[in-house]
């Protein structure tokens, strides 16, 4: 027997150095925005999920302070207990409005959310339906639940079906989660084919719209107005952290969902709320949304101006790989390994511009993936397309 218990991280680590596996944080010492410095280094920023340039708009700066002298730097509790302030309602009514749904709640993180929401509707006599390139807190949310897990290939309907066929009748309820936009390729999930399934198999359908909400859609309300969806029965979870600047996660649906989820959900029941800086911030960007539509436009024009650039660089296909779709402003780049992955962003780094690596665990295939936001400018792109040309 082993004297020391955690000798075992020794070895685990250096297994994953060998795999080209190993991550270390970046110090960025800038606002968020298109151009940061990152490590004594100015770069363009393609790394970032901030899509309509809000995480360092002065007016969510200035609401954030305004909040902290007001109610303080912490929410000091439980929100059923201690920790409900009159912003985080105020917060969940223009999530509502915004996803046009009867009520919404507001968790500390979307993966909170996530957790909580879907082990709280499912359990051991219960079946899940995940979409394979679902993001790590829903497949995590359904781990905990209990529930019967069964994955289907990605955005694969028909071997959906056929599952739900094989298995619906076996269990009390059935819950099938996706994605809307899936963060690590781009692709939007096929949401009312997946309805459809839902409504004929007598299942609960969840989505994860952290990366459409404020990006899709005429009002930025994500995926499901993006696909006139607005009103079906479903599951909305979503994010704070991405195109609305802030931090924390959200779901939305029906009033007596809302309810059920306040009184039932772990991650929200036993978790300090919202602090008022990130939901006066949240609450100033959903504001902002709605009063400058402009900002997505430029989002939406940015994905065609880098789709014309591509799709006339030939040398960009040579290995005959699929870029992107461009259903959204994520665009990846496929790679062979994760040395190969690493040597690129290395390269890019040092041509001026900021896209990491992204290998496995967290994708099974490793790439480029660049996130567009709408203050990126054509030089940007162009760069960008140069740099990868030589690397």
């Amino acid at each position: 027997m082993q004297n020391n218990p955690y000798s075992w991280i020794e070895s685990s680590l250096s297994t994953i150095h060998k795999a080209n596996w190993y991550r270390s944080v970046k110090t960025v010492e800038s606002l968020p925005g298109a151009i940061i410095k990152l490590e004594g280094k100015r770069l363009i920023n393609f790394a970032s999920n901030d899509y309509l340039g809000l995480a360092g708009d002065e007016r969510l700066i200035a609401a954030a302070i305004e909040a902290t002298k007001e109610f303080g730097t912490g929410s000091t509790g439980s929100r059923l207990l201690t920790g409900h302030r009159e912003i985080h309602q105020e917060l969940e009514q223009e999530i509502a409005k915004l996803k046009q749904t009867e009520a919404a709640l507001v968790f500390s993180s979307g993966y909170l959310a996530n957790i909580g929401v879907i082990s709280s509707v499912i359990n051991q006599r219960d079946l899940i339906l995940s979409d394979e390139y679902n993001h790590s807190s829903l497949k995590n949310g359904a781990i905990l639940s209990g529930g019967k897990i069964v994955e289907y290939s990605h955005n694969n309907i028909e071997y959906l079906k056929n599952k739900l066929e094989q298995e619906r009748e076996n269990y009390r309820r059935s819950l099938i989660i996706t994605d809307s936009v899936f963060s690590m390729d781009g692709d939007l999930c096929k949401l009312p084919l997946l309805l459809d399934l839902a409504e004929k198999y007598n299942s609960m359908l969840l989505v994860d719209e952290a990366h459409a909400t404020g990006v899709l859609g005429i009002n930025g309300g994500g995926c499901v107005e993006h696909f006139n969806c607005t009103g079906k029965q479903l599951i909305q979870i979503g994010t704070l952290s991405k195109a609305l600047g802030s931090l924390g996660g959200y779901v939305a649906g029906s009033k007596n969902l809302i309810e059920f989820f306040r009184n039932r959900t772990p991650t929200w029941i036993y978790t300090t709320g919202l602090t008022p800086a990130d939901t006066a911030a949240a609450l100033t960007a959903i504001k902002i949304i709605k009063k400058e539509p402009e900002r997505r436009l430029k989002l939406w024009q940015n994905v065609e101006i880098i789709r014309n650039l591509l799709e006339t660089e030939d040398r960009l296909f040579d290995r005959g790989k699929k870029i992107s779709n461009y259903e959204s402003p994520i665009i990846c780049f496929p790679l062979k390994n994760s040395a190969e992955a690493l040597k690129v962003g290395e390269k890019l780094k040092q041509a001026g511009i900021f896209a990491p690596a992204i290998r496995p665990p967290t994708v099974n295939t490793s790439r480029i993936r660049i996130s567009l936001m709408s203050t990126h400018e054509k030089s940007h792109f162009q760069q960008l397309i140069a740099a990868l040309i030589n690397g």
